[in-house]
């Protein structure tokens, strides 16, 4: 009778409790820290996010909420 030592660890998406989470994005999410999620929970997650983070020059980070503030910043712009 041989044993075997690998584990295969079964996670649930923390979002809908109803699809499990595959090994490698189970292993990436936990690297990182992030929420344990399927692959579509993920997804619709990531959609709700409606800004982003932009450098200033020579200065530190803003949050960008608006596309025309975004344009203004730009030291290259034409118009």
């Amino acid at each position: 009778m041989t044993k075997t030592t690998h584990q295969s660890h079964r996670y649930l998406c923390t979002n809908c409790y109803g699809r499990q989470v595959d090994e490698d994005r189970a292993e990436h999410l936990k690297t990182h820290g992030l929420r344990m999620t399927c692959h579509h929970c993920g997804e619709e997650i990531a959609k709700e996010r409606k800004f982003t983070v932009a450098p200033l020059n020579k200065s530190n980070y803003v949050c960008i909420t608006d596309m025309a503030m975004l344009k203004q910043l730009n030291p290259k712009r034409t118009t």
